[in-house]
């Protein structure tokens, strides 16, 4: 595990996948795929640091969402709109263990307050993996949440898999 909340760039990338698992658009194709780099991840760097990977881009996506709203609307409030939205739709997933939500809920706080979600989360030790599943279902309700601002199913994945491609940890 890395400190002051920094992340190895593969673990990042799985945690993304993680989503594209997820999101019943993705083709079968891709998704193995992606299941196939998702374990490669946890083989090379951990299911602890993939955990965290999920930390830090449920960071990046509340802040997106917060502070530039995609599609040009008003800005969320992290409080009175954002949060409470995300929260209430996670008892959706049948997986998601619900002892398991005030650290979802509190990751969240963080990012709204611009904190580093993963230097918050790191304090109270390692993500188990029950935790790890209700942040991945976090993740996965914020980009639904973009594609939705957007009206445009895919935007936020094409933006995603485009930012990984930049940055040289494409694997697709």
């Amino acid at each position: 595990m890395s400190s002051d909340g920094v992340v190895v760039d593969e673990a990042v990338r799985a945690a993304w996948d993680t989503y594209r698992i997820l999101e019943k658009r993705t083709p079968a194709k891709e998704r193995q795929e992606a299941q196939q780099r998702v374990k490669a991840a946890m083989d090379s760097v951990g299911r602890e640091e993939v955990s965290r990977g999920t930390v830090f881009l449920v960071g990046v996506l509340t802040g997106y969402l917060i502070a530039d709203p995609p599609g040009g609307g008003e800005r969320l409030d992290p409080l009175g709109d954002l949060i409470p939205a995300v929260i209430r739709k996670l008892p959706t997933f049948e997986m998601a263990d619900p002892e398991q939500v005030p650290m979802a809920t509190g990751v969240l706080m963080a990012a709204a307050m611009g904190m580093d979600t993963v230097a918050w989360r790191d304090q109270f030790g390692t993500i188990s993996p029950k935790e790890a599943l209700v942040h991945g279902f976090v993740l996965w309700l914020l980009a639904d949440l973009f594609d939705s601002l957007v009206d445009k199913p895919g935007t936020i994945d094409q933006l995603m898999r485009e930012t990984f491609g930049s940055m040289g940890t494409s694997q697709d």
